[in-house]
Formats: C-alpha cells, structure tokens, sequence
C-alpha cells in the first residue's frame, strides 16, 4: 500500500510573537519542520510527503529540503484558504490508493513509532485519531451558564490524521464548512466514524514561546538517550 504523509505547515508567528511563521522558527539549531519531515521519512522508506506551505513561503520550505533532505520524496505545493483547502490542494497530488497522513507541520516531536501505528489502524479500520487524556477539570460553556464534564470522558485530539485514500479524498469533495476543524470533522460529515488511538504525550503544537523552549528539552533528552546507547 501506497503511502503519503500530507504535511500542513500554513500558520503564521501571530502567538509566537515573530513575524516568521513558527515552522521556519529554529528549535535546536534547526527549522521546526526539519523534525517534523525527519520523524515521517525515518517511519518508511517508502512514504512520500506533500508539504503544504503559504503561498509566500514556498521558497522557504525548498531550501529546507535543499539543506537537509532528498528532493525525490518530496514535493511542496501552496495551501488554500483554512486548514480544509490545503488539505484539498495536497490530496490533487496523491493519485493512487494510498494511507494518507495529514499532520501539522508544528506537531515536530511525534515519533516514527506513533506514524507506524496510525498507518496500521488506518489499515485496518480505515482511519486512526490519535489523542491523549485531558489532564485538567474541564466544563462546558452553554449560553449565560456552564456545566462541569467528567475528565475521563474528554480526549485531545492530535495528528497525524490517518485514513485510506478511498475515505479521505471522496470526504475532502465535499462543500466547506466552518465546523471543519480537523479531517476527523469533515470524515463525519462525510457519514463514516472514525477510529481513536493512543496518541503521545510530547506530540504538542508549538504555539508559544514557551513551547519551544519545552522542546528543545525534550530534543536535547533524545539525543542524550540515543547517545548513551551508542556508549
């Protein structure tokens, strides 16, 4: 089976306070998107990455790959409106059946061992969400009121996304709609239910000043595990 990791890379510095797009922001001496690409090619030799960029940051992206990765299994494409029209500009490139990731491109810390296990869901179910348990009380806003919601019944929702192609690309023709705030969101809409799996604790977005520091700690713990190891 095919497969081809739609990597979305269109945020902006807005909350991180930078005028350059977090991606291209540099997390231990290298650009976001360095890890988050890596992470997808060490998964499979065989994977292929669509990386889908602002339209005025396309360049960017290219001498990303220039610098540190082979251009044969990549190919970069501008993204659309939302989240849900560079999702629809990346599936145009995947042609075949396929198991299709859609990721975003500051979720840099996932594992190759958590896209193995998407990839393996989505398989044999058609689909696999990764999320982790709420750690915090949460509640519920209604109209002038709240209500409080049992922790053990809320997940977070990450991604990779994962589905077959035959799922994915038919739920993407569908007319956008504001609600559409994830690819699990348009699949249901779309009529199918989709497969929730154990996502990662250090799978987080980096949003804010303070996740990068929190990930450059964590990249610096890797490499210190993988270098006593090799001791």
């Amino acid at each position: 089976m095919n497969k081809y990791a739609i990597i979305v890379a269109g945020g902006t510095g807005t909350r991180m306070g930078s005028t350059t797009p977090k991606q291209f922001l540099l997390l231990h001496d290298k650009p976001v998107l360095y890890y988050t690409i890596k992470a997808f090619l060490e998964a499979y030799a065989d994977l292929r990455i669509i990386l889908v960029l602002p339209e005025d940051y396309t360049d960017m992206g290219r001498e990303i790959i220039d610098a540190y990765f082979d251009y044969s299994r990549i190919q970069v494409t501008a993204g659309g409106e939302t989240r849900f029209h560079s999702v629809q500009n990346g599936l145009r490139l995947v042609d075949e059946d396929s198991i299709v990731f859609v990721h975003d491109g500051v979720r840099c810390l996932l594992t190759p061992g958590l896209i193995r296990r998407c990839h393996d869901s989505a398989l044999e179910n058609g689909s696999a969400i990764p999320v982790v348990p709420a750690k915090d009380s949460v509640r519920l806003l209604t109209p002038g009121d709240n209500e409080a919601i049992e922790r053990n019944r809320v997940v977070l929702v990450q991604t990779p996304q994962t589905f077959h192609s035959r799922i994915l690309r038919p739920a993407f023709d569908i007319d956008y709609k504001e609600r559409f705030t994830d690819e699990a969101t348009v699949v249901e809409a779309y009529g199918l239910k989709i497969r929730l799996i154990e996502g990662e604790e250090d799978n987080f977005k980096i949003t804010r000043p303070s996740d990068l520091l929190l990930a450059e700690q964590i990249l610096k713990r890797r490499d210190e595990t993988v270098q006593m190891n090799v001791d």
